[in-house]
């Protein structure tokens, strides 16, 4: 026998022979600290900040163009108009057809596209290094040009009339656009979409005074990361491209305030549905607030993953549903928090009730110190997993951009997680978790479901519209 054979026989045996103790989880290695990359940041003359992030792991390019705002800048009765804008931008400029810009785009074997949440719109693109150049100039193309054609207007409104009816054809949509509204009140947070009215009205004058309002040089951030040219060449590019774009002061967005939380319960009657969408929700602070890692911390442990509280409970060892948990959507001025499940009717009753009494105990009852580990673990693990693309860097990179936060958050991530302690936890769940002051909002049938919820305090009815 070959004396390479022999060698793997010896080593083979030598491994089995080792004793294993199945019966305790292998220990997790020191998770890192996130390092990134040097950020050279400068301005061109007319205001619009550049960020430039060297990257050469890959032979790409990642481009995010991000405006301060976003749906937050709707006027009160045309919710979903910046998500139109931004959708139209991408559809036809002064000099290239919709189709154009899609062949200009795949050309080069890349990608461009816009979107717009509550409080920014985000032109996205990619490409090879190679074409970094023709990257810019087709980005600072629907940038600066875009002429919303009024066939690509017509078309975006048949598409998104439809699309919204789907939408609101889901319970889940439903109790979302529901609980955001009891959460943030007439504030521009508390719509999540448009309406069919608003989609109506829409036309090109509309978006074109949106777009010279709102997308200006001034109000915006230029991110270009990856294996990038040399910087004089590139600071060059960008010159050329952005330089003519006409200084303009920035309309300042709305201060947003949410009202004070309080208990309601509110049915939303769906006829016929043979499953209950609860979402248990209430405002919760921005990220730059001291309470947003405890909160974070706690919110995963309630339910944030297969190994939650909420997830571990409510769907194994009940088998009340397929999926509960929790979420923490953050935004600049307010956030939310939620517990979310989808139920059975008939089971309606001891499942809200379970979910309730688990925010409660997060709130009531300490956290143990291994718990409170494992969680670490997996939150600062996850986050480096998301840091591992060029578009995972640049999303986080205008995240901070759009929530105001410090230019070290990336950085400093990690060791902020790491360094809440139970009692923060447990105080962070007492003020936000605790669900004496959160709104109840249930999508079902409700001759079904109606006197099962009436169990929790007084319920109010409301049509599916």
């Amino acid at each position: 026998m070959p004396k390479r054979a022999l060698a793997l026989l010896a080593l083979a045996a030598a491994l089995a022979a080792q004793t294993v103790d199945r019966t305790k989880p292998p220990q997790t290695p020191p998770i890192p600290t996130y390092k990134l990359p040097p950020v050279f940041e400068t301005s061109l003359p007319n205001g619009l900040v550049v960020q430039l992030v060297e990257d050469s792991r890959f032979p790409l390019v990642t481009v995010r163009l991000n405006f301060a705002g976003g749906t937050r800048l709707d006027p009160p009765e045309m919710p979903g108009l910046a998500e139109a804008v931004a959708s139209l931008l991408t559809e036809g400029t002064a000099g290239r057809t919709s189709r154009q810009i899609s062949e200009d785009i795949d050309s080069i074997g890349g990608a461009l596209s816009a979107s717009a949440d509550p409080d920014a719109l985000t032109i996205a693109g990619n490409a090879l290094s190679e074409n970094a150049g023709k990257l810019l100039g087709l980005l600072a193309d629907v940038a600066l040009h875009a002429n919303f054609p009024a066939g690509e207007v017509d078309l975006y409104k048949r598409n998104r009339t439809e699309s919204l009816k789907a939408e609101r054809a889901d319970p889940s949509y439903l109790a979302e656009e529901k609980i955001a509204r009891l959460v943030y009140g007439t504030t521009p947070y508390a719509h999540i979409g448009p309406t069919p009215l608003s989609i109506s009205k829409i036309d090109g004058k509309m978006l074109a005074t949106f777009r010279d309002q709102h997308l200006v040089p001034e109000n915006a951030v230029l991110i270009v990361l990856g294996r990038l040219p040399a910087r004089a060449e590139l600071m060059k590019t960008l010159t050329s491209d952005f330089g003519s774009w006409p200084r303009k002061a920035a309309t300042a967005p709305p201060r947003i305030v949410a009202p004070m939380p309080r208990r309601e319960i509110v049915l939303v009657d769906r006829p016929g549905s043979v499953q209950a969408d609860i979402h248990v929700g209430r405002s919760a602070p921005p990220r730059t607030a001291t309470d947003f890692f405890p909160l974070l911390v706690a919110s995963d442990i309630l339910g944030g993953g297969t190994s939650s509280r909420l997830f571990r409970d409510v769907r194994e060892r009940d088998g009340y549903a397929y999926d509960a948990h929790s979420e923490y959507n953050t935004n600049r001025d307010a956030s939310m928090f939620e517990a979310v499940t989808e139920v059975r009717n008939e089971v309606i009753e001891p499942a809200l009730k379970e979910v309730l009494a688990e925010m409660g105990d997060m709130a009531s009852k300490p956290i143990s110190s291994a718990e409170l580990a494992h969680f670490k673990d997996y939150m600062c693990g996850l986050y480096l997993l998301r840091l591992e693309t060029q578009g995972g860097v640049a999303a986080q990179l205008t995240t901070i951009r759009t929530l105001g936060l410090p230019k070290d958050y990336l950085e400093t991530y990690t060791a902020r997680v790491r360094a809440v302690t139970g009692a923060q936890v447990q105080a962070a769940a007492r003020q936000f978790i605790a669900p004496d002051r959160s709104a109840i909002v249930v999508v079902g049938d409700a001759s079904k479901i109606g006197d099962a919820l009436k169990k929790f305090g007084p319920v109010r009815v409301e049509a599916d519209q």
